[in-house]
């Protein structure tokens, strides 16, 4: 058994104590079950800051938003005739919206945590390996929509891009070279915010399955500590 295997292990222990494993120790299912959602609070709050920092979209490949396809390309020959310059603007204002309608993220998740049920801890636990993940996006994507998007709105209309996005859009969209759902600046970049922060919640999840006691919880560390791990 590799050692992920058994941290896993542990934490299947810690969550589903009624099998006994924990019988003899002071550990109980309701500090087991905060044990997993600290865990995942702190994973969630660190996405959100890293996000939400200056150039947190913009310096990080991974989430940074780019222009749809077929605007990229527009873009790219808008460079070569002379107009480096406003496609730079565009793609600053898009990220820089982004850092800060994610920051509205933070108490959307803290509270989802804490409403978890012990079956969805228990089904995170034994779920896919981005069960977590998943379960912030059942859960939150609609109010993370409806809280990022007057942000992106405001932040972009202080550029004043978003017109000038959204009429050079339309004409790719008439063209059949941009799908419908792109040609709205706002809805684009409030949807790659979103996409973006769960992309992030993922990696947490990743490092919390593969190491659980490196999270820094007291109440994880109470769990495994009990039994002997």
């Amino acid at each position: 058994m590799t050692m992920t295997s058994k941290r896993l292990l542990c934490l299947a222990l810690g969550l589903l104590t009624t099998i006994g494993a924990y019988a003899a120790s002071n550990v109980s299912n309701d500090e087991a079950g905060s044990g997993l959602k600290a865990a995942i609070t702190r994973g969630a709050e660190f996405a959100v800051a890293e996000l939400g920092q200056q150039n947190g979209f913009l310096g990080n490949e991974k989430v940074r938003i780019h222009l749809p396809d077929a605007l990229h390309k527009a873009e790219s020959a808008a460079r070569k005739l002379g107009f480096a310059k406003q496609a730079e603007e565009l793609n600053d204002a898009m990220n820089h919206a982004a850092e800060a309608a994610v920051l509205e993220a933070k108490p959307l998740l803290v509270n989802t945590i804490a409403n978890m049920s012990f079956k969805d801890a228990k089904d995170i636990l034994f779920g896919a390996p981005d069960a977590a993940t998943q379960y912030f996006k059942r859960t939150t994507s609609d109010d993370l929509h409806a809280k990022f998007l007057p942000v992106v709105k405001s932040a972009t209309a202080k550029v004043q891009l978003a017109l000038k996005y959204n009429a050079f859009a339309g004409k790719a969209a008439k063209l059949h070279l941009l799908p419908e759902t792109d040609t709205d600046l706002d809805a684009y970049v409030t949807r790659k915010t979103m996409d973006g922060l769960f992309v992030m919640i993922a990696e947490q999840e990743k490092k919390i399955r593969a190491d659980p006691i490196g999270t820094g919880s007291a109440l994880l560390k109470k769990v495994f500590g009990s039994s002997g791990k």
